[in-house]
């Protein structure tokens, strides 16, 4: 039977019948419904909310990074699947000292995603399922790239979160999603991936465009009428956008490519 190495390179068993999956990654919880493995989720974190309203049968076992070790202990699982950016190294120790299989996913590309479908439906038997989210993932990416040949350069400023404010380096997930369509994120920190950031009137007369997630700070149209009335923005456009679907990979990255082409068409 061939083993099947995770995003760390630890080489896994194909799992069999009675497979007990925690997911502290919200992102690939959605992606476990979405390959047909909502029978073997046994456990989740209060952060994984999709798909509603199916994922309210399964128990939490607390944050991303404060997980509650005891409810793990006794969800018994077989496979915990984790994230480097999501979880924090001591946590994943202390479960995998209860003895389940520790999944490690670390996607920080926007290809990466044909890698995990690959990964977690060859891992749990879904191999077919994992081939046609692959397909669907490499036609949006396909569909996005040929519409970007036509899109102006943007250079943009990606809030996630205010007081302090902060945003994302180059040499992370969102900021290579948005690559995608011609938008090169500001910023950048070589020694941290989400480093916090001088809103000054320089910096945004270098700025087109101004994005304000939904995640994981929630940005509402009255931060951004906020943020209009106390900065002079000049000719950046300040305009909102869909934290899960830049940052999401899994399944959710499908729509995502398509969303992200929808958005940077409407505002070229």
């Amino acid at each position: 039977m061939t083993d099947i190495a995770d995003f760390a390179g630890s080489r896994h068993r194909r799992a069999g019948e009675g497979a007990r999956i925690v997911s502290l990654v919200p992102s690939i919880t959605e992606l476990l419904f979405d390959l047909g493995l909502a029978d073997d989720l046994v456990g989740r974190t209060r952060y994984c909310v999709r798909p509603r309203p199916d994922i309210d049968d399964v128990p939490s076992v607390g944050g991303t990074k404060k997980v509650v070790l005891g409810r793990v202990r006794d969800l018994a699982p077989t496979h915990v699947i984790v994230n480097v950016d999501e979880n924090t190294r001591e946590q994943v120790e202390a479960i995998a000292g209860l003895g389940p299989a520790i999944v490690v996913t670390h996607p920080i590309a926007p290809e990466d995603n044909v890698r995990l479908f690959h990964l977690i439906g060859g891992l749990f038997g879904r191999e077919e399922r994992a081939a046609a989210l692959a397909e669907a993932f490499e036609a949006a990416l396909s569909d996005l790239r040929c519409a970007a040949a036509d899109l102006p350069r943007r250079d943009v400023l990606y809030l996630i979160w205010k007081g302090p404010w902060m945003t994302v380096s180059e040499d992370t997930y969102i900021s290579r999603f948005l690559a995608l369509a011609n938008w090169r994120t500001r910023c950048s920190d070589p020694d941290t991936r989400y480093p916090e950031v001088d809103v000054t009137p320089e910096l945004l007369r270098r700025v087109d465009l101004v994005l304000f997630a939904s995640e994981p700070y929630a940005f509402t149209p009255a931060d951004i009428e906020d943020f209009r009335a106390s900065h002079p923005v000049g000719e950046a456009r300040l305009l909102s956008i869909d934290g899960e679907m830049t940052s999401w990979y899994g399944s959710r990255a499908i729509e995502g490519l398509r969303y992200l082409r929808r958005l940077a068409e409407r505002v070229a």
